[in-house]
């Protein structure tokens, strides 16, 4: 049987691997932050007739740049954005890679801040980007001099920030990407997946994109709306990057019902957010807990918790799996990642964790 190195694969695509967090059958899956309340039946059955009405033109091409989506993702955002400062596409994924696609590429590169989101340097090579990293501060943090000193030093053409980041849940400063965007005359795309998990009064990068005509902030239906299986991810910028992803976006790239799903899904999005409040609860919930139990708790703001002080996380995750519940080892020593579910699923996992005894020891 043919092998992956008998093909002529690009030699820089040669030993490395494919995104892969587990798919294991599970009763509590809490590896990959997902929105583990369901869709409220109300709205479900508005979304399936949308759809039904949807596949009856579903021989016809959809609408290429998908106007009402556009209009209706414009007015779910606020901030006075008009619609052609918005785009779309099949996640925040093809988001990134149409960016990079855009503004990356053979002979550019791109600045991230590990740990942060472990598709931003896949996308990156599949995009033929070269991919430069920094250090954070203490707590996983970054400081404006910290940010400008990357850049400065690295000279990237695109810089990536999570806010708040994944997967440690850390909060980014406003003043982090100003100073950033003052020390590049590049891309700062910001990442905001987990941006309806952010506190109340806690500002978006939302606010910073007027005059600021290189600044992309991204969001995505899959968490807070528990959209995770209907692939919409979205970004807001000035007019002429929307124009620049026209320029590398495959044609017709979200389908008829993919459009249909989001807009009946937006038009309920205070029935489809309502589960905010109690998933950012049980993520309170756990830090306390967790840090009952003995663990270091780094604080967050997005739908999980980043905790370490396992003596063996390997062991952890394999004693919890063992007991139906599936977390995340993200690779950092010592530390484990569980994404907030509902009270019942934290309550077992909380439990679970100190039947195991301290580090997470049997």
């Amino acid at each position: 049987m043919t092998s992956l190195d008998d093909l002529p694969i690009r030699d820089d695509l040669r030993g490395r691997q494919p995104y892969g967090a587990p798919m294991i059958p599970v009763r509590y899956a809490l590896n990959v932050n997902e929105n583990t309340h369901p869709i409220p039946e109300p709205v479900a059955r508005d979304i399936i007739e949308s759809l039904a009405r949807a596949i009856l033109t579903v021989n016809r091409y959809p609408d290429r740049d998908f106007t009402e989506l556009r209009e209706n993702l414009a007015a779910y955002l606020g901030h006075g954005l008009a619609p052609e400062q918005i785009w779309a596409a099949n996640g925040s994924n093809e988001i990134i890679q149409q960016t990079l696609q855009a503004f990356g590429g053979p002979g550019r590169s791109v600045l991230g801040f590990p740990p942060s989101y472990s598709m931003h340097p896949i996308i990156a090579s599949g995009t033929g980007t070269a991919w430069l990293t920094a250090d954070r501060d203490a707590d996983y943090r970054i400081a404006p001099e910290t940010a400008v000193a990357a850049v400065e030093a690295q000279h990237p053409d695109v810089v990536f920030f999570c806010a708040p980041n994944n997967p440690t849940g850390t909060a980014l400063p406003l003043s982090t990407i100003e100073a950033a965007y003052d020390a590049t005359d590049g891309i700062v795309f910001v990442d905001e997946a987990y941006a309806e998990f952010m506190p109340v009064d806690a500002p978006s990068a939302l606010t910073l994109l007027p005059g600021r005509e290189r600044l992309l902030v991204s969001r995505t239906m899959s968490k807070a709306f528990a959209f995770a299986g209907a692939r919409l991810g979205y970004l807001a910028a000035d007019p002429a990057v929307i124009d620049a992803l026209r320029l590398v976006r495959l044609p017709y790239h979200l389908s008829a019902l993919t459009q249909a799903a989001s807009i009946a899904a937006l038009h309920h999005a205070p029935e489809m957010l309502a589960m905010v409040d109690d998933i950012a609860a049980q993520r309170d919930r756990m830090m306390v807990e967790l840090a009952g139990l003995g663990y270091r708790v780094f604080d967050s703001q997005a739908n999980f918790v980043l905790f370490d002080g396992l003596a063996d996380p390997e062991a952890t995750f394999r004693a919890l799996l063992a007991r139906d519940i599936l977390v995340r080892d993200i690779g950092i020593p010592g530390a484990l990642r569980v994404t907030a579910g509902t009270a019942e699923e934290t309550g077992f996992f909380l439990q679970s964790l100190a039947d195991l005894g301290p580090g997470g020891a049997r």
